[in-house]
């Protein structure tokens, strides 16, 4: 058989009602790999599950971003992919995400095409919108802004070479802020259509709750303050801002939760208190660049 060329990091968090069906599906795939599953510190009885494979538990729950971090420095191969722990993928997903980047040596990440139970798209890559948001795509060519990190593949030197992943958001945007430094770097992205994974999405995350559009939001803004051109993010926590201060003087009247004003100023607090770890992060970001800020926000934003 030859050589592991990936390893796949499972990122689990009370996993144990949907952890079984993709380690199965893991151990399905016509590629040889590695497994290393980071549990988020989970009391669910997820643990038990995970005899016989690598494992590495968390003392807490460090969110996906935090434990696909921690992981890294134990990634010796060649490709780390990310995978959640609520997927399933076919049993050619990793020789497809392989064989596109061994293809396609100037791209650094392969975004797989996530489906929904249902067999609806979720998600074959992302864009970046005009107002700095990263949107999944149920339809793409070759190239793509960026990837879902709920099942990707990245080269890991590149990954290491752009700073990592940035722990601090938890959970959300650290797919999109990856590929956005990838891009700085000089590296592209790709939409690989026979990397087939089905996903439970939101299956360890209550999307719509007050959580979700807490680091949704912030991380947007983190992402930009990091990535973007300094107009763009100073721009865009500015219409937040501005946004908040008008919802407050009309009222909140059962307003959906992004649009109420607690957890927006909850938001705009958190940035700030961010805001010098952030800007030495973008002074880093930067220097490790070899393509300008603003060129890759005018090839890639609102397309």
């Amino acid at each position: 058989m030859a050589a592991a060329r990936t390893t796949v990091v499972v990122v689990t968090w009370r996993g144990s009602q949907h952890i079984d069906a993709c380690l199965a599906a893991l151990a399905a795939q016509e590629r040889a790999h590695h497994v290393l599953v980071m549990d988020n510190a989970s009391r669910d009885g997820t643990a038990e599950k995970l005899s016989g494979h690598r494992v590495i538990r968390l003392a807490r729950n460090r969110g996906y971003a935090g434990a696909l971090s921690a992981a890294l420095p134990h990634v010796e191969t060649e490709f780390v992919a990310w995978l959640n722990d609520d997927t399933v993928p076919a049993p050619g997903w990793l020789t497809a995400l392989e064989e596109a980047l061994d293809a396609d040596p100037g791209a650094a990440a392969a975004a797989s095409a996530l489906e929904l139970p249902d067999r609806s798209v979720q998600s074959v890559g992302v864009r970046l919108t005009a107002d700095g948001y990263g949107a999944d795509l149920a339809f793409s060519g070759r190239e793509v802004f960026g990837f879902c990190g709920g099942a990707a593949l990245l080269r890991t030197d590149r990954l290491r070479a752009v700073g990592g992943v940035p722990a601090g958001f938890f959970c959300y945007y650290e797919d999109t802020d990856t590929a956005w430094r990838l891009r700085l770097g000089g590296w592209r992205v790709i939409s690989v259509g026979p990397a087939k994974v089905v996903h439970r999405h939101g299956a360890s995350s209550r999307l719509g709750s007050r959580r979700f559009h807490h680091w949704n939001e912030r991380n947007r803004l983190l992402t930009l303050l990091r990535c973007a051109p300094m107009a763009v993010a100073a721009g865009q926590a500015a219409r937040f801002a501005v946004i908040t201060a008008l919802l407050a003087a009309r009222g909140d009247r059962q307003r959906p939760v992004n649009l109420r004003v607690g957890p927006r100023l909850v938001v705009l607090c958190d940035v700030a208190a961010r805001m010098p770890t952030t800007l030495i992060a973008r002074i880093r970001i930067g220097r490790r660049s070899s393509v300008c800020r603003r060129t890759v926000w005018a090839e890639w934003a609102g397309r």
